[in-house]
């Protein structure tokens, strides 16, 4: 298990940082994009992209070259990125005791050092591992280091890794409520969660 470092920090409140490195671990891998935060002369960059995480308290990922952020990206450079898992609006209508509105999330912060990967064969197996990772157990994928598609893709791709200096959990789940509503945001949470967004996706496509 990796040792984790922690900012004090005064918001959220304390009962809903979390301080549980496996759990945070877990929403990296459940909810792999992340947004990337970068900044230069005080202009920020965000750009959102997959990572994986490789047990080593490192996350790796790719930027193409094109993108603007790609000037932000030096070795040594402290960086941001933000994964966001499972959100809902609670209402207070859930609850047994009188509440207001509210908004529960799951997100982690993550603030880690970079350094770029720049020879060739180390940056096409981050982008096979990525692949591996993202197809899952039941892959149907395989890159192959000598994909000519990928041979045509390397040199215009920026892989890098991050050092994970501070991790921080950001789990606002009603934990102030008596556990009878605790439960019930839980619920809540879970059942939102599974809304069929298959109608919201066509209207986008549309």
């Amino acid at each position: 298990m990796p040792t984790a470092k922690f900012k004090i920090t005064m918001y959220p409140p304390p009962h809903y940082q979390s301080n549980d490195v496996e759990k945070m671990i877990s929403v990296i891998k459940h909810f792999p994009l992340g947004t990337l935060i970068t900044v230069k002369e005080g202009k920020p960059f965000i750009t959102h992209i997959p990572f994986i995480y490789d047990e080593t308290t490192k996350l790796v990922a790719h930027l193409d070259k094109n993108n603007p952020q790609i000037e932000t990206l030096k070795d040594g450079a402290e960086v941001t990125v933000i994964f966001k898992g499972p959100d809902t609006y609670i209402s207070p209508s859930i609850y047994t005791t009188p509440q207001l509105p509210t908004w529960n999330y799951i997100i982690v912060h993550i603030t880690g050092t970079l350094k770029l990967i720049n020879e060739v064969e180390a940056v096409k197996q981050t982008m096979i591992d990525m692949t591996e990772y993202l197809e899952g157990d039941t892959q149907k994928f395989i890159l192959e280091k000598n994909d000519p598609r990928m041979m045509r893709l390397v040199n215009y791709v920026q892989a890098f890794e991050i050092e994970i200096i501070n991790w921080e959990g950001k789990f606002k789940l009603s934990q102030d409520k008596i556990p009878q509503d605790f439960e019930h945001a839980r619920r809540e949470l879970i059942e939102k969660s599974r809304k069929d967004i298959s109608k919201f996706i066509e209207e986008i496509y549309s």
